[in-house]
């Protein structure tokens, strides 16, 4: 592949894998523990990921267990997950953490999918927004000694690489919706 075309589609690959994990955060009524991913907890005095101090397990579809290493950090978890977005509230038995999902309403699930859109709108923003300064970029070259048809054809190429990472939000975009509307 041309180097001028591959710095754009990796840019592009970067903003689906973005989104791809921002989906990965939503939850579906179903225990997902990629939900904790953005939740750090004080250790040692350094915020520190969930999965690197604590083991995590869905036992049941709608339940997490959390696990600390260390007894000492369950009130830790506990507070981080309870200052969170996460709107769960965790059962703590002195070992192991547990957060149950309660069932998603209809009206509450309508709500995700509509988030899940808007993230999947703001994605194809920005890759249109890389094919464009693509397009910028090739304009300069054709200014300089590249000629018109090579121009042309630097712009067809990011055009498809466009509608390929598109395509890709949409199928990622439907999907999440579905899996939030399966009850």
């Amino acid at each position: 592949m041309d180097e001028r075309i591959q710095k754009y589609e990796e840019k592009m690959k970067k903003t689906l894998a973005t989104l791809e994990s921002e989906l990965a955060t939503i939850r579906a009524g179903r225990a997902n523990p990629h939900i904790l991913d953005r939740l750090t907890v004080d250790y040692y005095g350094t915020p520190t990921p969930i999965q690197q101090v604590a083991n995590i397990t869905v036992p049941e579809a709608r339940m997490i267990q959390i696990q600390p290493w260390e007894s000492s950090l369950i009130k830790g978890i506990e507070k981080a997950i309870l200052t969170s977005d996460l709107g769960l509230n965790p059962n703590n038995d002195g070992k192991v953490i547990r957060l149950v999902f309660p069932e998603l309403t209809e009206e509450r699930r309508k709500e995700l999918v509509k988030d899940v859109k808007k993230k999947g709108e703001a994605a194809k923003v920005a890759v249109r927004n890389i094919r464009r300064d693509a397009n910028d970029a090739f304009k300069k070259l054709g200014k300089q000694d590249v000629s018109e048809d090579e121009v042309k054809e630097l712009e067809d190429k990011i055009q498809k690489s466009t509608d390929k990472y598109i395509k890709k939000i949409d199928v990622a975009v439907e999907a999440k919706g579905k899996e939030i509307m399966t009850v």
